[in-house]
């Protein structure tokens, strides 16, 4: 299945960069957001503008969403897109909601004869920007070929996690695992510096022992030893804080429904819902070290 026009709704912080990856691949990327500054940004990076959704899904072949919550999806879904979206276009959900709204959406739109997928992404706003961004996918297995096409401009790896909220299910698990391991390699560093250990020597030594973990080799949360972490202009960018706290507590709601124990996650989410309530929730997650070295004043 070739994709020559896709409807994108939902023109954020990571659907604005996503789409117009879309629009560089040569698509037609008809754009919608109830923003109007977000549909300015979109049609400077060569997406047309659509004036409501009814407008973007004509003749479209794909479907794509980055939408806020699980009741942003459901809502949109039922009222706007299933039933006047063409049949035979692909319809995929890149929103982080919880499990239970993405089979809900996908029971909705196999009743209607739709293939959907949901689809989250892993990266930040970086990777949404460079089209780079992790795909986590949820769908039937002969379904999966043509929604990896579909997300081909924005993706450097899409991964069938599953059947429908398998894609949901993943990113959860992958972004309370990533929320633990920055807490730890925060606290690492910050006593690593109170014991008069320069936290660029402690990354030397630990990159290369046994507490290397992606939270410290590629985002480490001290300036200088990788370059294209955030700590390096001012926790900017990135992956902000508040959606971290979102993130656990969609894990941690989770949990709770399937009778699991994440102790470290409860713990995880409380620490940055505690930095977040302090003000700093759009700064990049990795911004916590500050509030563990007692260094909040730094951050600006």
């Amino acid at each position: 299945m070739t994709f020559e026009r896709i409807a994108f709704i939902g023109l954020g912080n990571m659907g604005v960069g996503m789409a117009a990856n879309q629009a560089k691949a040569g698509r037609e990327v008809r754009a919608f957001d109830i923003s109007p500054a977000a549909l300015e940004h979109a049609a400077a990076a060569g997406c047309i503008p659509a004036s409501s959704i009814a407008e973007a899904l004509a003749n479209v072949d794909a479907v794509i969403t980055m939408l806020p919550a699980g009741p942003h999806v459901r809502s949109v879904y039922a009222e706007q897109v299933l039933g006047h979206a063409p049949k035979t276009a692909v319809l995929v959900d890149c929103s982080t909601i919880d499990v239970d709204s993405a089979r809900t959406v996908a029971a909705q739109a196999r009743d209607q004869g739709y293939i959907f997928a949901d689809a989250p992404v892993s990266g930040g706003t970086a990777a949404a920007d460079a089209g780079t961004l992790a795909f986590m996918v949820g769908c039937d297995e002969e379904a999966f070929p043509n929604v990896e096409s579909a997300l081909v401009p924005m993706s450097r790896i899409t991964i069938r996690a599953g059947d429908h909220g398998a894609g949901q299910a993943a990113k959860i698990c992958n972004n309370m695992l990533l929320g633990i391991s920055m807490i730890g390699v925060c606290e690492a560093v910050a006593l690593a510096e109170r014991l008069g250990l320069e936290p660029e020597r402690f990354f030397e030594v630990a990159s290369k022992s046994s507490g290397q973990c992606w939270s410290l080799t590629s985002y480490y949360p001290w300036p200088g030893p990788v370059p294209a972490a955030p700590s390096n202009r001012g926790f900017t960018g990135g992956f902000a804080t508040a959606m971290m706290v979102k993130d656990l507590k969609l894990a941690q709601d989770a949990a709770a429904r399937a009778g699991a124990t994440t102790p470290l996650g409860a713990q995880a989410g409380a620490l940055y819902a505690l930095f977040d309530r302090l003000g700093h929730g759009g700064k990049d997650f990795s911004a916590l070290i500050q509030m563990l070295r007692g260094r909040l004043e730094d951050l600006v």
